[in-house]
Parts: structure tokens; C-alpha cells; sequence
């Protein structure tokens, strides 16, 4: 008997899982049968029919309109006082003068292949460029960027670039790491 549930038992507990299937569904084919002649469509009773009031129209308002009277007050010259003129802002020398060529702008923390490309079609070849970026270029720039929007903030590249055009490793690598 042992030798017989050895060899066949595999295939009898397979033979049990399918007979309970079977009876599972042919079961509930029955039960959704009933269900689905409880639910049955009954017909919408009667409602009372309504009675139609015609609208009566309203008489038209007439607001009488005032005459106004022509403002003729005399109007005081302002004194404009000269704004003082802004100095500009002296910039490091580092920042302004370009040696030939593109720097390398792989050297910025989270600028790839792909984004350095972008950054040079753009015309950005130079830390120092980067670096002298306003809040409204940054904008301009950043609009220009495609799937890489919001990385010149969020990697804060501008003070990389300061770091790396002014030549200070040392400090760009204690604030962001192993160049």
C-alpha cells in the first residue's frame, strides 16, 4: 500500500485539487443564477405628473443716474529725488579672466556626460561663467535644461564654480568632497 501511495499519490492529490474545482464553480454557476433573477429590472412606478407654471416676467428696474460733478483738484508736483548710482561690485580677477579654452565641467558635483554636453551647446564652457550666474540667469539656464531642471540649484553649482574658478581645491573638496 505504501508503494502504491508513492507512486501515484502525486498524481491522486492533483486528481482531488481538480474534482474540488470543478464542484467549487458548478456550485457558484448555480448561486449567481439565482442572484442575477433577484435582481431583475422591476418596473418603474408611476409618478403623478407635474403641473406647468408658466413664468411670470418681472418689470424692468430703472436706476436713476446721478450726475457727477468733473474732480478738478490741482495736482501737486512730486520732487523726485536722484537715486544715488550702484558701484558695481568688484569681481576677483579670477572670475574674470578666462584663460583659453573650456574648463572641465565634469569636475562639478552632479554634471554628467550628457548634462556637460547640454551645458556646452548652451555656450557654458567655463567655471567662471557659472560662477558670475544671477538668480535671473540661473532661471534662464535652468528653463533651458530639459529633464535636467532644478540640478543647478539642487547641486548648487554656482558656488562649485566659485571654488573651482578661483583654483581653491582645497576648499571646494572639504565642502563637496574628493574631486
Amino acid at each position: 500500500m505504501q508503494e502504491f501511495f508513492m507512486d501515484y499519490g502525486l498524481w491522486l492529490l492533483i486528481g482531488l485539487l481538480v474534482i474540488i474545482g470543478l464542484v467549487f464553480l458548478l456550485s457558484g454557476r448555480g448561486k449567481a443564477q439565482d442572484v442575477m433573477q433577484d435582481i431583475a429590472p422591476t418596473p418603474p412606478a408611476e409618478t403623478p405628473p407635474v403641473a406647468f407654471v408658466e413664468p411670470v416676467p418681472a418689470a424692468p428696474v430703472v436706476v436713476p443716474v446721478e450726475a457727477e460733478a468733473p474732480v478738478t483738484a490741482p495736482i501737486a508736483p512730486v520732487a523726485v529725488e536722484p537715486t544715488p548710482a550702484h558701484e558695481p561690485v568688484p569681481v576677483s580677477p579670477a572670475v574674470t579672466a578666462a584663460p583659453e579654452g573650456e574648463d572641465d565641467l565634469l569636475r562639478l558635483k552632479g554634471v554628467g556626460p550628457k548634462l556637460r554636453t547640454l551645458l556646452i551647446e548652451l555656450g557654458i564652457t567655463r567655471f567662471a561663467q557659472i560662477a558670475a550666474w544671477t538668480d535671473t540667469d540661473l532661471a534662464a539656464i535652468d528653463a533651458k535644461l530639459g529633464n535636467f531642471k532644478g540640478r543647478p540649484v539642487r547641486d548648487q553649482w554656482i558656488d562649485q564654480a566659485k571654488y573651482l574658478a578661483a583654483g581653491d581645491i582645497a576648499g571646494f573638496e572639504a565642502k563637496y568632497g574628493k574631486l
